[in-house]
C-alpha cells in the first residue's frame, strides 16, 4: 500500500528519509523441519549451523550471510541470551536471510538432541579439540559456534560428538564468532565439493 505524507511526517519517522520511508513486515523464523526439508530437495545432506551465546546481531548477520554462501541448509539460535533477526541482523546479513532458514528455539539442547536422532552428526568449536582440517566433513552435520566470551556453555558442549579447533599462530587466543564460523563452514564446503 503507498500512503502520500507531508515531508514533516516523514521527518518524524525518519531523519534521513530522501522523501520515501518503507515499511516491512518482521522476519519469520523457518521451523526446524523446513531446514531437512531444504536439504532434502537440494538432494543433500543436511548442514546446519547452530549458534550458542551469540549476542551480537551483526556476528548472527555476518554468519547467515557466509552460511548461505557455504551451502548450509539452515541456522539455528536459541530463544534466549542470544541475537536474534533484529533489523540490525538483517542488514549485516546482505540480504542473505531470504535464501536460508534461520530457526529459533526455546531448548538448545533438546534441538541438538532431535538433530542426532535425525542423523547429524554435532561438530563443537572449541579450542581443546581435534585440527579442523584432519576432519572430512561430508555427512548430515551440524556445527555449534560459541560466543567470543563465552564459548560453547558446558552442557551443550558434552552433546557434541566431536570438538574442532582453528589452529592460530600469534598472541590472540580467539577468533570473532562470524569469522571462526566461516571458516569451519568452508571447511564442510571444501569436503563436501572437492575440485576434480
Amino acid at each position: 500500500m503507498v500512503q502520500y505524507v507531508e515531508r514533516r511526517r516523514l521527518d518524524q519517522i525518519a531523519q534521513n528519509h530522501q522523501g520515501m520511508v518503507a515499511y516491512a513486515s518482521a522476519y519469520q523464523y523457518a521451523a526446524l523441519e523446513e531446514v531437512f526439508e531444504a536439504a532434502q530437495v537440494q538432494g543433500q545432506a543436511p548442514f546446519v549451523v547452530i549458534l550458542d551465546q551469540v549476542t551480537d546481531p551483526h556476528n548472527l548477520g555476518a554468519v547467515i550471510r557466509t552460511a548461505v554462501c557455504a551451502g548450509a541448509h539452515g541456522v539455528i539460535v536459541p530463544m534466549h541470551r542470544a541475537a536474534g533477526l533484529t533489523p540490525a541482523a538483517v542488514k549485516a546479513s546482505a540480504g542473505a536471510v531470504e535464501h536460508i532458514k534461520v530457526v529459533r528455539v526455546g531448548n538448545l539442547n533438546q534441538t541438538i538432541k532431535t538433530l542426532k536422532d535425525k542423523g547429524l552428526w554435532i561438530y563443537a568449536a572449541d579450542q581443546a579439540g581435534d585440527d579442523y582440517r584432519s576432519v572430512k566433513n561430508t555427512g548430515p552435520l551440524a556445527l555449534v559456534i560459541g560466543s567470543e566470551g563465552e564459548g560453547i556453555s558446558a552442557l551443550t558442549l558434552k552433546m557434541c560428538d566431536h570438538r574442532l579447533k582453528i589452529p592460530m599462530a600469534g598472541e590472540i587466543g580467539s577468533l570473532n564468532a562470524s569469522v571462526a564460523a566461516g571458516i569451519l563452514m568452508y571447511a564442510v564446503y571444501n569436503d563436501r565439493n572437492p575440485i576434480v
